[in-house]
């Protein structure tokens, strides 16, 4: 790996970074070719501080290290992409992330229907909402429902009509994330017991 330190006058280049598992972004920081040598050496995360003119461990003082996991460089040259596994929150304020934001996994679009279902469940209209709805009759009619869905899955994947075995598939995966909330768990936990029988 060549980083171009020579781009800016001051012989520093961004560090991005980025948490490996949830790929969210912790923080931003500098680094000179000194603080780069000492982070590939103690694989712990070490920046270049502007105002203290110095070489900084992340978690030297507060114990929250950044454990380095992967290091990538832009097509320029000149800005890294540093994965990690941090030990507590990022920030020297407390939070997860130096933007206040939580460190947790996001599946996308699906982890918007799980908190939708979160919400609907709440707010507890069952008049207006079908999740609500069906919230109220029990886990039992969820689980039944998973089921029913399960099976319709089956028989259209028998089937040569794409759109409608995605059209069940869809509500599959829907009845699925309400169980899952009946059930108090999440898509997380089920993500995380996957990677963990991964091999």
């Amino acid at each position: 790996m060549k980083v171009d330190f020579s781009k800016n006058t001051d012989g520093l280049v961004p560090a991005i970074i980025q948490d490996a598992t949830t790929k969210n972004v912790l923080m931003l920081g500098y680094m000179n070719e000194s603080a780069l040598v000492q982070t590939q050496q103690s694989n712990k995360v070490t920046f270049y501080s502007r105002t203290k003119k110095r070489l900084w461990t992340k978690g030297e003082e507060s114990g929250h290290f950044l454990n380095v996991v992967d290091i990538v460089l832009d097509c320029d040259s000149d800005t890294l992409l540093i994965q990690v596994n941090p030990q507590g929150p990022t920030c020297h304020a407390g939070s997860d992330t130096c933007w206040n934001k939580e460190n947790k996994p996001s599946y996308g679009f699906l982890s918007t229907l799980e908190n939708t279902i979160v919400t609907r469940v709440a707010n507890g209209n069952s008049e207006d909402s079908y999740v609500a709805s069906l919230f109220d009759k029990g886990i039992h009619k969820i689980a039944q429902k998973v089921g029913e869905e399960a099976v319709e899955v089956v028989i259209e994947a028998m089937d040569n009509n794409k759109q409608l075995f995605l059209e069940e598939s869809a509500d599959l995966l829907f009845h699925y994330l309400m169980l899952l909330h009946a059930k108090e768990t999440s898509l997380d936990e089920v993500v995380q017991l996957l990677a963990s029988r991964q091999k």
